[in-house]
């Protein structure tokens, strides 16, 4: 297939280099920085464009891989694509953002990619969105080859996936990052807490995650609850969140 590629960031440079290695020709990059189109493209054999209306109208694919806040800017700014299928790669965004486009869909890769680490797409889910059925089998078609863990799912689904993986992902790494805070002020090592870290997320490959909850809330022991705020006591952001996740591991345990 012949395939553009919208952008020049992390999901941009990783489904371009996939999409070559599998056989498929990048026509052109396009970034509104001019450098990064020229340098992705480089890497491709392709031409590159910093300006939209340059795009060419022939392709088959069209990739928007753009923050979700430009997604509708370069959307508008395209030019007019009859015959090609012109998706966007976001978690947040409803497939209804692309419907000036005869072909349109969504290709959302359920992984924080980056262009330094992932190489293999083989273990990352792709939640595949269409706009009608020929549309979707098209694009499933483009990514099973290059992602077998790829799936059909519904911009409702999506965003399901997308707000699950901050709580997954983003929200599990604040939480890293404050209790390397603590452990810093009591000169500590965060490397201390890596075999406690790996061993939870080990767990829940093969179980649930309620199945595996531990600690002084799942045990109902207030009086470990209540040291550990009053340790604490100095940092009123931190007692506010050890507070409201202790509730809800009280919460549901009670309702059990």
């Amino acid at each position: 297939m012949k395939i553009v590629i919208l952008g020049s960031g992390n999901v941009a440079s990783t489904l371009a280099q996939a999409f070559r290695s599998y056989g498929h020709t990048i026509a052109q990059v396009y970034s509104r920085n001019k450098a990064n189109a020229n340098a992705l493209a480089s890497l491709l054999a392709s031409s590159s464009t910093d300006k939209l209306e340059q795009v060419v109208t022939d392709a088959d694919i069209y990739c928007i891989c753009v923050s979700d806040q430009a997604i509708s800017s370069v959307v508008a700014a395209l030019p007019e694509i009859s015959q090609g299928i012109v998706v966007h790669c976001s978690g947040a965004t409803s497939i209804t953002v692309l419907h000036r486009f005869e072909h349109h869909g969504v290709l959302y890769p359920l992984q924080s990619i980056s262009k330094a680490v992932t190489k293999d797409l083989t273990s990352i889910p792709f939640v595949v969105e269409g706009n009608n059925e020929t549309t979707t089998t098209q694009l499933l078609n483009l990514i099973l080859p290059l992602a077998p863990k790829a799936f059909q799912g519904d911009s409702a689904q999506r965003l399901a996936l997308h707000v699950a993986a901050v709580f997954a992902n983003n929200f599990t790494n604040l939480l890293f990052q404050i209790s390397q805070n603590i452990l810093e002020e009591h000169q500590l090592p965060f490397d201390l807490l890596r075999p406690i870290i790996l061993e939870t997320a080990q767990k829940v490959q093969t179980c649930l995650p309620e199945a595996v909850q531990t600690g002084p809330a799942k045990r109902g022991d207030m009086q470990t609850i209540e040291t550990h705020l009053n340790f604490l006591s100095e940092s009123p952001h931190w007692i506010k969140i050890y507070q409201q996740l202790t509730e809800e591991i009280l919460r549901r345990r009670d309702s059990e």
